[in-house]
């Protein structure tokens, strides 16, 4: 089963293998990203319905609040991640701010 759900979203799969072996690295631990969804849905459980998107990004925000004040592990070699995404992305993540914010 898992092969062929590898085949059917190759096209969406293929993209990871394609990075720098640094990000892949940071982004390859699921824990942190089962973590983030299960405190997505706590929050949002309970609401059916938004007035407008900006109130679901509101309270998205407000909910993350308190939960990023209890993720206390670091990301194991972030700082190379973080270089490669910028050389990458470069229109959106410039590497002249990183480096003059970062000591």
């Amino acid at each position: 089963m898992i092969a062929r759900s590898w085949r059917g979203n190759w096209v969406c799969v293929r993209p990871m293998f394609e990075l720098p072996a640094e990000i892949r690295r940071a982004v390859y631990t699921t824990n942190v990203i089962e973590s983030l969804n299960y405190s997505l849905r706590k929050i949002l459980k309970n609401r059916t319905a938004f007035p407008n998107d900006e109130a679901v990004f509101r309270l998205i925000y407000l909910g993350l609040q308190p939960v990023s004040r209890k993720w206390t592990m670091p990301i194991p070699n972030w700082k190379a991640a973080l270089q490669q995404l910028a050389l990458l992305f470069e229109d959106r993540l410039p590497l002249d701010r990183l480096l003059s914010t970062n000591p």
